[in-house]
């Protein structure tokens, strides 16, 4: 994919002769005459991931092709699929094949090829009995989801606690030799009161965030709900017509005829999509806490225990984020993501935009 597709003739322009300098007056116009990216995007990437901006600009670039190209390597290699994540140092998808002929196959794509013992399927099996088996799990083990990077379904627990892990795999049934356990720093616990891109009140009460607009309103996470909706300027906004807490984590909030839904999120950040970045791609969260904050894409499909319920389905980021964050849009380039359900001093999990769309009958409001 060249340049041009992603970003735009400006940008290729400015990679070519080096005009996004750190900092610079023409770095900002520069990124603004895209018209995929705010001018606030790739300095934040800059600081948090420690990149240059045209190293920002380039890596934007090729984490999209990788996110099309696991894709189609997942639907190409069925069976043999292993998983895949984006490689940060050569800036190649890494994938996973349990089938040692298939090896070549993936390197012939363009991307990186590993042999690996479990299938994709085998791993989203793995969770699966363990969600199953959830109610019998010990408190201390705080989730568990698929880590494509390791191969293995990684199991968290509180620190000094592993010893209760063996008797819940026991009961579940699972391929132990399938589960890696991590001694995990806390609980995560949700994000109340808070806004991410814009906030919205309940009830006249708590507060949480818009995460993107759809069509009529907008999505949010499922805990804030439900209830009647005001916004940031105290207006009556609407209320929720669909939420899912626990089990899932998000809702639907329907606005009336004062709102209008628009295609961006609280920086300018258009939103152009909802097709899902690779594990170990960059990823950007809207928050009023923490403001605009980046970090990478983690591991996929984690069951996440919150004192209030289980949340499944789950993607970790090492996104920054604090108590007032809740519900904000994380957005990969111009994709949409998820919305910001909870987290710890490490770790902060969004639920899926698209599994939420879906349920909720919606579609995104594109900018």
């Amino acid at each position: 994919m060249k340049i041009t597709k992603l970003l735009g003739v400006a940008a290729t322009a400015a990679l070519a002769t080096g005009a996004l300098v750190t900092g610079t007056p023409a770095a900002a116009s520069s990124v603004s005459s895209i018209g995929l990216l705010n001018t606030e995007m790739v300095p934040a990437l800059q600081r948090d991931l420690g990149l240059t901006a045209d190293q920002a600009l380039a890596r934007i670039q090729s984490e999209t092709a990788a996110g099309t190209l696991e894709q189609s390597l997942a639907s190409a290699l069925a069976g043999s699929f292993g998983g895949a994540s984006y490689n940060e140092a050569t800036g190649k998808l890494r994938v996973g094949v349990t089938d040692a002929a298939k090896l070549g196959q993936v390197l012939a794509s363009g991307a990186e090829a590993e042999l690996v013992r479990f299938s994709a399927a085998q791993l989203d099996s793995t969770v699966d009995k363990l969600n199953a088996g959830e109610r019998a799990a010990d408190g201390a083990i705080t989730g568990w989801g698929v880590d494509t990077k390791t191969n293995r379904v990684t199991l968290n627990v509180l620190p000094g606690k592993s010893g209760v892990v063996d008797s819940y795999l026991e009961k579940t049934g699972v391929d132990k030799t399938a589960v890696s356990v991590v001694e995990t720093s806390s609980a995560p616990t949700l994000k109340y009161d808070v806004r991410g891109g814009d906030a919205y009140y309940i009830n006249n009460s708590s507060r949480c965030s818009i995460g993107f607009s759809v069509n009529g309103g907008f999505l949010t996470a499922g805990h804030c709900g439900p209830g009647t909706v005001t916004g940031s300027n105290r207006v009556a906004m609407g209320s929720f017509s669909r939420v899912s807490f626990p089990n899932n984590d998000y809702a639907s909030v329907r606005v009336n005829s004062n709102w209008t839904p628009r295609g961006v999120i609280n920086n300018g950040t258009r939103v152009s999509g909802s097709n899902e970045a690779a594990t170990g791609a960059s990823v950007c969260k809207s928050g009023s806490t923490t403001g605009w904050t980046c970090g990478t894409v983690g591991a996929k499909n984690q069951t996440v225990r919150y004192s209030e319920g289980t949340v499944y389905g789950m993607t970790a980021t090492n996104v920054r984020s604090q108590a007032g964050d809740s519900g904000g849009s994380f957005i990969a380039g111009n994709q949409a993501q998820g919305m910001l359900s909870g987290g710890n001093s490490s770790v902060t999990y969004f639920f899926p935009v698209r599994p939420a769309l879906s349920a909720t009958g919606t579609s995104l409001v594109l900018g």
